[in-house]
């Protein structure tokens, strides 16, 4: 009980900024760990058509989210960033990283705060930013955000306060359980590859969604 209290207490001093600095350092990447651009780059260059770079990028990112090694390996590296739980911090990275991949391959230019809010969006996940447009609190789609007239404040605090709500409550709410267990040694790695594989992929395939090709070609995703 006291790990989970410990945990709740270091969510509770977070501020929605901390996403903004993991979108940050997954765009352009901190020492060894390159940035969503230059992997990206990368699988451009060694595949030569976007969208197959994109498959790529996607199954990558969802296997190194099912890795339960990659917070334990990298910990060091993400409680540098911000003050969050290193298994939080990864899998945050992580969908953060190929969703911004999978819009620089889909030719949106990522220094773009308007880019940078959609990403943010499609990190909520396909049923929560459907749910909040629904509801009125989001005024319209990520591939919308992406390129509107201009960019809205207001809206990317609204929407970094949305990242936090959802990180508090995987904590503190209904999925503290799940994150328990994930902390349960050989019960908990499993729990964690899954749910944390799931998650990505979602918001991968999100990405892929929303993120149209402002390419001159685009050959179809299968």
């Amino acid at each position: 009980m006291s790990e989970q209290n410990n945990v709740v207490a270091m969510a509770e001093g977070l501020t929605a900024d901390v996403f903004h600095q993991l979108l940050e350092v997954a765009i352009e990447g901190r020492g060894k760990m390159p940035g969503a651009r230059t992997a990206a780059k990368n699988l451009l260059g060694q595949h030569r058509d976007p969208e197959v770079a994109i498959k790529w990028l996607v199954n990558q990112h969802i296997a190194y989210a099912g890795g339960q090694g990659f917070a334990t390996n990298w910990g060091g590296f993400f409680v540098s960033i911000v003050t969050i739980p290193a298994n939080m911090a990864a899998a945050a990275f992580l969908q953060a990283r190929v969703v911004a991949g999978v819009a620089h391959l889909r030719g949106y230019d990522l220094s773009d705060a308007r880019v940078r809010t959609a990403i943010l969006m499609v990190m909520l996940g396909p049923g929560a930013s459907a749910d909040l447009i629904s509801k009125g609190v989001l005024p319209s789609s990520p591939a919308a955000i992406a390129t509107a007239p201009m960019f809205d404040a207001k809206l990317d605090a609204l929407v970094s306060r949305e990242l936090l709500d959802r990180a508090m409550n995987q904590i503190g709410g209904k999925r503290l359980g799940v994150f328990v267990g994930k902390r349960i040694p050989f019960v908990g790695g499993g729990v964690g590859a899954v749910v944390d594989g799931w998650n990505t992929n979602s918001i991968a395939r999100h990405a892929v969604a929303e993120f149209v090709s402002r390419r001159p070609k685009l050959n179809s995703w299968s």
